[in-house]
């Protein structure tokens, strides 16, 4: 539906085959490394990749999750009001140069909101490849207005979703080999190992990113993201923001990247175990990160590589010593700063 669907369009049990499949090139990671800053030597080096045991360099994670996202918008959140959150999201395969991604979802939830002129639905996305071998998996829930708040509402239903990736669901890729590691670490810029990120550890990442219109904006036209709340300024002047809104998704890449400073030897993304845009990111808006060791979990047949618990968050328009003064991810009141909480695991050598 190209004018996009309001929530009385969604029914439960619902499947949404997306329109526009899309093959990445290597011009895609050049222009994401642009616009976020990503420092992933597995994205930047094709030789480093090899080195581990894969073909070639791979696909951004988080770039790979935005592509899967934007897919999706057109049938699901074009007329969202704000994408509230994520559950469950699993980065099941590496994708590399030249694979091409296909996208369905699930409705699996509605829930019509108190005011009673929109609701909040719920869908199951997978992405895949051209093999038809699923690459990404995510549950996600966004606010979609009524067309008509006087219509009827769907029943009830709010699926029940796991508050937490489990250590034998977490997807480390088969080819991934780490006998080399060692003795190509410096490509890293970082000796740190899984036993070194002790739980309550917490990192106030160095450095900061202001966020341009042009920039946040063409990031969301490379990830084919068509939701009018980032492009239509003068619908938006009309709204309770007055202006166009920031991508949260950008915001994941940019803290993320921020992150990737500190966070040495974090090799891949491997899933999220929750995400919430606390608050609206705009343009001229400043991200600072700070990242929280949560857990450490080993994985099942795997004795050189370990994943990591970390709680990810993104703060706007503070300083360096406003942010050091921050509570820990889930502290209430939320301060209003506070834009991003991003609870996931990532893999790290042993």
């Amino acid at each position: 539906m190209s004018s996009g669907r309001y929530f009385e369009d969604f029914t439960i049990g619902q499947r949404l085959i997306h329109a526009l499949p899309r093959t990445i090139h290597g011009g895609d990671i050049s222009l994401y490394i642009a616009l976020t800053g990503d420092r992933s030597p597995l994205s930047s080096s094709t030789e480093f990749a090899r080195s581990l045991g894969f073909a070639r360099e791979l696909v951004p994670d988080l770039l790979v999750f935005h592509i899967v996202f934007g897919q999706t918008v057109g049938d699901v959140s074009y007329r969202a009001v704000a994408n509230l959150g994520y559950s469950d999201v699993r980065f099941l395969r590496p994708v590399f140069p030249g694979d091409t991604l296909s996208t369905e979802s699930e409705v699996i939830g509605l829930r019509e909101t108190s005011g009673k002129d929109a609701g909040v639905v719920y869908v199951r996305t997978i992405g895949s490849n051209q093999k038809g071998q699923e690459v990404l998996t995510f549950a996600r829930w966004v606010l979609v207005p009524k067309r008509n708040p006087a219509s009827p509402s769907p029943t009830t239903s709010t699926p029940t979703l796991p508050t937490v990736v489990e250590a034998d669901a977490i997807p480390v890729p088969t080819v991934l080999n780490l006998q080399r590691f060692w003795d190509v670490s410096w490509a890293t810029g970082s000796a740190m190992r899984w036993s070194d990120y002790q739980v309550g550890t917490r990192f106030d990442h160095p450095g900061a990113m202001t966020i341009e219109e042009a920039d946040h904006m063409q990031a969301t036209r490379l990830y084919h993201n068509s939701a009018q709340v980032h492009f239509d300024a003068h619908g938006m002047a009309g709204s309770r923001f007055g202006k166009r809104l920031v991508y949260g998704g950008h915001i994941i890449s940019i803290a993320a990247a921020l992150a990737q400073q500190s966070l040495g030897n974090a090799l891949l993304m491997a899933a999220w175990n929750s995400g919430t845009h606390a608050n609206p990111t705009f343009a001229g808006d400043t991200l600072r990160a700070t990242s929280h060791v949560v857990a450490r979990a080993e994985l099942p047949e795997r004795n050189d590589v370990g994943a990591v618990r970390i709680a990810l968050v993104a703060s706007k328009n503070l300083n360096e010593a406003e942010v050091a003064a921050l509570p820990a991810p889930g502290a209430t009141p939320r301060n209003p700063a506070v834009v991003l909480e991003l609870d996931f695991w990532t893999l790290v050598p042993r």
